[in-house]
């Protein structure tokens, strides 16, 4: 019989499940967030700190796992990946205060989540050339939004009818190690590199790959600050509906990942498919995507803490949600555009580890600011970061792009 999909497909399949995991088990706890705080006596700065220190684990470990990516089998790092932070989710439920959660969640969740990306990206890059990889890379990423979609509304009610939120851990952890498995059983071994090349050698062209490219380090800049209101928000907006507009958990659940998630899978087509019929005409095209998508975040993001009514959080919702889309499916390919295929996996946990570690302050930034500003005066701040973040791409396609883009020998 023959195949219904090539395996560079079949290959986004699995990792599209994966990473669908991955965005699970960080949706869950923010839409549980109000019951995981309430359950163990914890204030919004606290709650906010546990998202604050996963997105610092991870910025320190990227690095390592950039290096792994670009040494070892990426198929084993991406199961191993899996099978720890699917252990972790499962164990998050046993949770009893602060410590646990940062240990299970910022440590052992953050941690081994931090080793999937890198080694994915670099996987999906080199089974999809020019034609398709930023098609390919898009329809991965789409699992981060369907992930938030299904997930947030799953859980909810998960937790609604089994008694709390320690049982939707339990399963959605359970249901990851299954995963973990499967994976290791379809996923063909993958080309590995650099075999006979020291570590200290490997390190340094890799860190010389990326460092001196300028375009790389102007990438990661918009990078920090799209992950600082991006992170932010999407920790937090289950919550401020609940309690700006008196939603049950459930009905937020859905408001804050629905709207902007499907947004996203429409803005994730639209912006891959223009840059990669552009590319070929405009080196520039793909960064001129992610500058669309920073600028036109902004007003969006403004008006979910100006809006009065739900409907017109959700509308606003849905236009942030599509503009991140339209960034998110062209950041990857223009890093690839001036790193050499040997140094991506690296490359790319360079440049997350920059924006993690420079944004990670961000959720317990907004749970800090809370009770003085409220959440309409913290989704101001994030508006103008959006903004801001835009410039160094600009500095990129004026400066740098054109002497950093990477030629095939």
């Amino acid at each position: 019989m023959k195949k219904l999909l090539s395996y560079k497909w079949e290959l986004i399949v699995w990792l599209f499940i994966a990473f669908f995991f991955n965005q699970a088990d960080r949706q869950i706890f923010n839409v549980l967030l109000l019951d995981i705080q309430s359950d163990l006596g914890l204030s919004s700065s606290q709650i906010g700190l546990v998202g604050t220190a996963l997105l610092f684990v991870s910025g320190i470990l990227l690095p390592i796992a950039g290096i792994l990516g670009d040494r070892f089998s990426k198929k084993w790092i991406l199961v191993l990946a899996l099978l720890i932070w699917s252990t972790s989710t499962t164990l998050t439920g046993f949770s009893g205060g602060l410590i646990a959660l940062i240990m299970l969640r910022s440590v052992a969740t953050g941690g081994s989540e931090a080793f999937y990306s890198p080694a994915a990206n670099k996987l999906i890059s080199e089974n999809h050339g020019e034609g398709t990889r930023a098609t390919a890379i898009s329809i991965h990423q789409m699992a981060l939004y369907v992930g938030f979609i299904v997930s947030g509304v799953i859980a909810t009610q998960m937790a609604k009818y089994l008694g709390g939120w320690r049982p939707v851990f339990y399963i959605f952890g359970a249901a990851g190690i299954i995963l973990a498995v499967l994976m290791a059983w379809r996923l063909k071994p993958d080309v590995t590199s650099g075999s006979g090349e020291s570590w200290g050698q490997l390190v340094k062209d890799g860190v010389r790959a990326f460092f001196t490219s300028p375009t790389a380090w102007l990438l990661a800049l918009a990078l920090t600050g799209f992950q600082f209101s991006g992170q932010a928000l999407l920790m937090w907006s289950p919550t401020y509906l609940r309690l700006e507009f008196g939603l049950d958990p459930t009905k937020a659940a859905f408001d804050a990942s629905f709207y902007p998630q499907l947004a996203a899978i429409a803005g994730i087509f639209v912006g891959a498919r223009i840059s990669d019929r552009c590319v070929s005409k405009n080196k520039a095209a793909r960064i001129w995507m992610l500058i669309v998508g920073l600028v036109l975040e902004a007003p969006f993001v403004y008006m979910v803490g100006q809006a009065s009514t739900e409907m017109a959080v959700c509308a606003a919702l849905a236009g942030f949600g599509f503009f991140k889309g339209v960034y998110d499916s062209n950041l990857f390919a223009s890093l690839y555009d001036v790193i050499a295929p040997r140094y991506r996996s690296m490359a790319s946990s360079f440049l997350l580890m920059f924006s993690y570690l420079l944004s990670c302050f961000s959720p317990w930034l907004l749970g800090k600011l809370e009770p003085t500003l409220g959440f309409s005066g913290g989704m101001v701040l994030l508006a103008v970061v959006y903004v801001v973040a835009a410039l160094p791409l600009f500095v990129a396609i004026k400066s740098t792009l054109k002497k950093d883009l990477y030629v095939k020998a």
